[in-house]
């Protein structure tokens, strides 16, 4: 709430070139038992007085010499960032009012001074001007407890990533470094390919729950030396509706991508992949990016089946195939923009191994 004493304390700037002018405005306001008045008959100080002290009302006399109040409401409007221009100007031109309202003024005292008027329209405006205020630093502090909120939030799906990776690794030894890399591989292409800041920063995060489902997975299959029986193989391949089932049905934008990774990172391009066959632009866009990665890194990484292959060998598998792993599996345009910075998969892949 606005009180008497706010109003009266409310800092006032007077402007007219006329001595008599500002003398008899500063003995009417402090008569009113207003306490803070600056004065100037120098138009040209206006801006820098008021960059200075931000005050909450400028009464501005229009007619002056070198710059008019017309004039001084211009500089006024680049200090005032808001729509918002706490000036009450002060005129003997009828003509000269509308002009400047559209210049931005709020209201006008008519020459002479009538005390009753100067009185009533300095308390109202500066009741306006402090309870406009009041409002901004209202919505500043909503503002502030949205992004604390949005922090605390952010924090909290994170820590829920992290504890679900962490699940992960004890499954898998390797799982650790792999899921680092690929948050690394997954930014990356994310950013080469053009994506927004956002789709960036999610798909950092949601990549590394991409095999989160294989916690359900029995370690006897998982952790199987050699190749998987035809019914081992079909446990092995519901790693991905089991992940997506764990992830799904969350308000976290992590989450949900990470649902939507699990359960499409094994679909191909060509529509071969599983679990459901999809193919092409159905595969979501952030399940492609992460699945010529997730391969990337299974190459450069030693498997029971297979050994580690170098940067070269693994580059050279996925852009010319392998029998196994084949060109036709990827996006064009991912495996295109791949192949054009495989080089940066290369450094990543050397600096978080471990």
């Amino acid at each position: 709430m606005i009180s008497a004493s706010d109003i009266l304390n409310g800092k006032i700037l007077v402007v007219d070139d006329q001595q008599a002018n500002v003398m008899l405005i500063e003995r009417i306001l402090r008569g009113a038992g207003y306490v803070s008045i600056t004065s100037t008959m120098n138009p040209t100080e206006v801006c820098e007085l008021h960059r200075e002290h931000h005050y909450d009302l400028i009464l501005l006399d229009l007619q002056m010499p070198v710059m008019d109040g017309f004039q001084v409401m211009d500089g006024l409007r680049e200090i005032e960032t808001g729509d918002y221009l706490p000036v009450l100007v002060i005129t003997a031109q009828p003509d000269h009012k509308l002009r400047a309202f559209q210049a931005g003024a709020k209201d006008f005292v008519s020459k002479p001074f009538e005390m009753a008027e100067v009185l009533a329209r300095v308390r109202n405006m500066l009741e306006v001007r402090l309870l406009h205020q009041e409002l901004h630093s209202h919505n500043e502090l909503l503002e502030q407890r949205v992004l604390e909120r949005t922090a605390d939030l952010q924090e909290s799906y994170l820590e829920t990533i992290f504890t679900m990776t962490r699940a992960a690794e004890h499954k898998d030894e390797d799982t650790g470094a792999h899921v680092q890399r690929i948050s690394y591989y997954s930014r990356e292409l994310a950013r080469i390919l053009g994506q927004s800041e956002v789709f960036i920063e999610q798909i950092f995060f949601a990549s590394p729950m991409h095999d989160i489902g294989k916690i359900g997975i029995p370690d006897h299959i998982l952790l199987k030396p050699g190749g998987f029986t035809p019914e081992e193989w079909t446990v092995m391949k519901s790693h991905s509706a089991m992940g997506a089932k764990i992830l799904g049905n969350s308000k976290s934008p992590y989450l949900k991508m990470g649902a939507e990774i699990a359960l499409n990172h094994h679909e191909r391009w060509d529509g071969g992949g599983y679990p459901n066959g999809r193919k092409g632009e159905d595969i979501p866009l952030a399940a492609r990016i992460m699945n010529i990665c997730d391969i990337y890194d299974a190459l450069r990484s030693k498997r029971p089946y297979k050994p580690a292959f170098d940067h070269q060998k693994a580059v050279q598998i996925i852009t010319q195939g392998d029998g196994r792993t084949q060109p036709e599996h990827f996006d064009p345009a991912i495996i295109a923009a791949f192949h054009q910075h495989e080089a940066s998969f290369g450094e990543i892949f050397e600096l978080y191994t471990h």
